[in-house]
């Protein structure tokens, strides 16, 4: 299977690139408004670059794009920006080891040290899935115990809670935001051609990262509160009324980054 199945320009030379979140973002709003963004995408790859940027692993995302047939991307930023790779056109990914050094240096092999630290802490439950530079958890919000942010804290590390149940431990100054740019400056990709698209608190980074960004209509309220009270450059910011991926396609509009379908 190849998954780029024509030639394409290089990334950096098409006149939009979509960097988006999953759960909520790009698989939200209806299924007619999915079909919709994705196959423009699809009519328009030559023209239209695409990176997840989101806290499922790679491996999760690939599956999911066999499955559920969603547009493939060419790269992906995944397990809460711990990852940077390319997806080659077998279908897997592959790191950019130049661009993940740096996190395997600020994540110094924690992994063990965090479980330990965490272990039985309430309100956490640790995810089954080995992750590389991260250690996640299920939180529920009714038993949790705060105290796990300054142990995280201690240990030199940063702690991310996303859509009130789940927490990231990662390495310190590593999330979404940093991670996008090193890549988009990897690439050689000019920023005004980028739109980052999220929809929760783990999007924040991103979405704050200098680069043009929408947070879809169904952003959860902590994420709006957060970008109310960021003094950044709120032009680049944009709200959308629409939900998911309809979302999405309201934002490409509104900063005229490509010509958009119009409806029936």
């Amino acid at each position: 299977m190849n998954v780029h199945a024509s030639p394409r320009p290089v990334i950096a030379d098409r006149r939009f690139t979509l960097a988006t979140d999953l759960d909520g973002t790009f698989l939200g709003g209806t299924e007619a408004d999915r079909r919709r963004l994705y196959d423009w995408i699809e009519a328009n790859r030559d023209t239209i670059g695409l990176i997840f940027v989101t806290g499922r692993d790679p491996e999760f995302i690939m599956q999911m794009c066999r499955e559920r047939g969603l547009p493939w991307p060419e790269y992906v930023v995944g397990d809460v920006g711990t990852t940077i790779a390319h997806v080659r056109g077998d279908g897997h990914v592959e790191p950019i080891p130049e661009l993940e050094a740096d996190i395997s240096s600020r994540w110094k092999d924690a992994g063990a040290a965090v479980r330990e630290a965490l272990d039985g802490h309430p309100g956490l439950t640790l995810q089954p899935t080995p992750f590389r530079y991260r250690v996640s958890y299920d939180l529920d919000a009714e038993s949790f115990d705060a105290g796990a942010k300054d142990k995280v804290a201690d240990m030199g590390l940063d702690w991310l809670i996303s859509d009130n149940r789940f927490f990231d431990v990662l390495p310190k100054g590593v999330s979404k935001g940093p991670s996008i740019r090193r890549l988009v400056d990897h690439l050689g990709i000019p920023e005004a051609r980028v739109l980052c698209a999220g929809d929760t608190l783990n999007d924040l980074s991103m979405l704050i990262s200098g680069l043009p960004a929408v947070a879809v209509g169904n952003s959860e309220r902590p994420l709006c509160e957060r970008l109310d009270a960021h003094e950044g450059d709120q032009d680049r910011i944009y709200r959308a009324s629409a939900h998911g991926a309809a979302g999405i396609l309201e934002a490409v509009d509104a900063f005229s980054l490509h010509d958009t379908p119009k409806g029936d």
